[in-house]
């Protein structure tokens, strides 16, 4: 599992000091984006390639609402990954693992220029399976 840690910042929020819904979907971007950082994949080089990993498919939970000023982490697993998908299960969540709001993100890896699916590099393949 890979942790992120999230602050919440007053532009995440809403008039009430609330995360405003949309933006837990962002939480989670970044997230995803560190975790290919951290795995050694940097999306400038997939991009000049004509690679890029596009969401298909995002379920969200909302369990509780998250506030201004807190700091929390996003969790993220691989919980699937297919030939041209991965699919994630995330979760934000604070110091004692109080869930915030958990979601199953599954994403496609495309051709950019086509729109197209097409495999999943060999080298992030080869670091999903080693563990990383």
């Amino acid at each position: 599992m890979f942790r992120w840690p999230i602050s919440v910042y007053y532009e995440d929020t809403d008039a009430g000091g609330v995360v405003y819904h949309s933006n837990y979907l962002n939480f989670f971007e970044r997230a995803r984006t560190e975790w290919l950082k951290a795995i050694g994949v940097k999306q400038t080089v997939l991009l000049a390639e004509d690679i890029a990993f596009v969401v298909k498919r995002a379920e969200l939970d909302f369990c509780r609402a998250a506030r201004f000023e807190q700091d929390l982490f996003v969790e993220t697993l691989v919980i699937e990954m297919k030939r041209a998908s991965l699919t994630f299960q995330q979760r934000l969540v604070d110091q004692q693992g109080v869930v915030y709001c958990e979601g199953k993100i599954n994403v496609a890896c495309i051709t950019l220029s086509r729109m197209k699916p097409r495999a999943i590099p060999q080298n992030i393949v080869q670091e999903l399976k080693s563990g990383s």
